[in-house]
């Protein structure tokens, strides 16, 4: 099958977020696609088949199978676009969260996906140990969002991920706070799905949007994601739904034998 590993929300090379794409001709079994996933060793694997007006696609960690990813999606329909020159306004994509589309603009490929709304709840002390500092607000939709002080706060994070692995009823842990040079910042970290630290969490974005839209009183932001790599996001807050854009570029291309 033809592979690709794509840079998501990258304004230049070995930034954003990796994302393995794999374009198949037919549907494979779960538990190859899986194989594949823990074999290309990034934070998620796409796969996308053919299916109806746009394609099925599925997304694996190197441990699990996940409902949502939104920086592989956007290398997806970068692939697609990009560099197997597909000419279409939009792509659509068949989900495990529903159909979801990408839409290219200039240089951007902009994602519409939901929102999740977020509901708070109290700080605990595994909270504290687990980012060793003082923390604002606490709310919880699929992920754990922790409000922090400041962006030099965020940056600077030095997390306790088996603590964090131990926090139960979420898929990973994300640190916030209001930017700097940008709307809002965030860390991500999901150390029991194989995941330390993510370079650039679109999915995590369909909880921050609505977070900081009403917080800033706006519904166009613009944030950066604070890891090692780093990216930037462009998104709308749309009530139901967001919209999240960013750039993308190429940074390998080959086959996979199975």
């Amino acid at each position: 099958m033809k592979y690709f590993i794509a840079d998501a929300f990258a304004d230049k090379p070995f930034s954003g977020n990796p994302a393995g794409v794999c374009i198949l001709e037919q549907p494979l079994p779960g538990d190859t696609m899986q194989r594949i996933a823990n074999e290309n060793n990034l934070a998620e694997t796409a796969f996308a088949v053919p299916a109806g007006d746009g394609y099925a696609l599925r997304w694996f960690t190197p441990v699990t199978e996940i409902d949502l990813c939104g920086h592989a999606t956007l290398a997806s329909a970068f692939v697609l676009h990009e560099v197997l020159g597909e000419n279409r306004a939009s792509y659509r994509f068949h989900t495990k969260s529903g159909p979801l589309t990408v839409t290219p603009k200039n240089d951007l490929y902009e994602m519409d996906f939901p929102a999740w709304p977020l509901r708070q709840i109290e700080i605990t002390p595994e909270m504290r140990r687990a980012v060793g500092c003082e923390i604002l607000e606490a709310h919880l939709a699929r992920d754990l969002i922790l409000l922090l002080e400041n962006e030099e706060t965020v940056r600077d994070l030095r997390p306790d991920f088996p603590a964090i692995a131990a926090i139960p009823e979420s898929f990973g842990v994300a640190v916030t706070a209001r930017g700097e040079s940008c709307d809002f910042v965030s860390r991500f970290f999901a150390p029991g799905e194989g995941i330390p630290e993510d370079h650039v969490t679109g999915s995590l974005h369909c909880m921050l949007i609505p977070f900081w839209a009403a917080r800033l009183g706006k519904d166009k932001l613009t944030a950066r994601q604070l890891s090692p790599r780093g990216g930037t996001l462009y998104c709308e807050n749309h009530g139901a739904r967001v919209k999240i854009a960013g750039r993308a570029r190429l940074y390998l291309q080959g086959e996979i034998f199975v």
